[in-house]
């Protein structure tokens, strides 16, 4: 199944009528969703012609049913009073697609780090539980599609049901509704897919689970600013991005990359997590700064946002992801606990 990216592509080919330039450079497409059974295609023409519309319409389908099989709906968005656009459209490097919203889901909040290796599924893990421990209604979705980690996390093992209508029932653990990749695999498969079909599970993900009545909805975004990210980013309709790093330079250089990321999809960042800040001496409580010192704020104030919180290398915080429960819930008490019940109330 092709992605919205490529049958976008697709689209440049298709002219608006009475002009050589295309619906796409006049941003006149304004979203593609790719479902299981249906193609929906967004267009905005600057027209109320109905022989105009009616022949983007046909050329649209007609385009787009040479790449699939699937029932192709052309949605008409509001059309306005001339007969074709009359001035030259503004570039559209920065122009987006608006993002429908996700049915019963208030806010997304996506968890990002320009590298793996941060520990960014723990942040998320803990926030999404910290957030649940403040009554918040609270859902967390694992995007990281080759290397899922929320089972593993949460002591999940269970296989995802369906409902009647296809759609993916979220399992709950520690009043959290989970979806991940994981759950659909067997223990140590591998997955071995292109970008095109990550981007339709992705989809999935977001558009045929039912996740029901949620306060936020927490991804948690594989490393990086590929593919996958960009695809959850123009897809979902974040509230706003956390960034997650450590204080070293090489991942403070790629967490720029991360906050550019989301400055480039119009998704406002809500702060910096510095993870793995410090370590602690078990025996005197000395801190160690073993990554260097100061990172995290170092980026936070270079790019004016807030920085969330520094969280220590502790042996409490993996220990408790590996046994498959993360440290709020199983020691509320912990010092660190409240680091996390802190992030989660300046997210909120």
């Amino acid at each position: 199944m092709p992605s919205p990216q490529e049958l976008l592509e697709s689209l440049k080919s298709v002219k608006y009528p009475g002009f050589s330039r295309d619906i796409v450079s006049f941003g006149m497409v304004k979203d593609i969703a790719v479902g299981v059974s249906r193609v929906v295609v967004q267009v905005a023409p600057s027209t109320g012609n109905k022989e105009v519309i009616d022949q983007i319409r046909r050329e649209v389908q007609a385009t787009l049913a040479t790449q699939v099989e699937l029932p192709i709906e052309v949605e008409i968005l509001q059309p306005g009073g001339g007969e074709r656009p009359t001035a030259q459209p503004q570039p559209q490097a920065h122009s987006l697609p608006p993002k429908p919203d996700i049915p019963g889901i208030q806010h997304v909040i996506a968890v990002a780090s320009g590298k793996g290796g941060v520990g960014k599924s723990t942040v998320s893990v803990n926030l999404a539980t910290a957030l649940a421990s403040a009554g918040q209604r609270v859902g967390i979705l694992d995007a990281d599609v080759y290397g899922p980690s929320m089972p593993l996390m949460l002591g999940l093992t269970q296989r995802p049901k369906s409902t009647p209508e296809k759609k993916i029932i979220p399992l709950t653990k520690y009043g959290l509704k989970v979806m991940s990749m994981g759950l659909l695999l067997a223990e140590e498969q591998a997955v071995v897919w292109r970008g095109p079909m990550v981007d339709k599970l992705l989809t999935e993900f977001l558009r045929n689970v039912e996740w029901g009545e949620l306060d936020i909805l927490v991804i948690d975004l594989p490393p990086g600013t590929g593919d996958a990210q960009l695809s959850i980013c123009q897809k979902a309709p974040l509230s706003g991005g956390v960034i997650v790093t450590t204080p070293q330079d090489v991942a403070l250089m790629d967490v720029r990359r991360g906050v550019q990321m989301f400055e480039e999809v119009k998704v406002p960042v809500l702060g910096v997590v510095e993870n793995m800040s410090y370590l602690v001496c078990s025996s005197c409580g000395h801190q160690a700064h073993v990554f260097s010192q100061g990172g995290g704020r170092q980026v936070a104030e270079q790019f004016q946002v807030p920085l969330l919180g520094e969280i220590p290398l502790l042996r409490d915080i993996v220990s408790a992801g590996d046994s498959g429960t993360p440290l709020v819930v199983s020691q509320p008490e912990h010092p660190q606990t409240r680091a996390f019940v802190d992030i989660a109330a300046h997210v909120l």
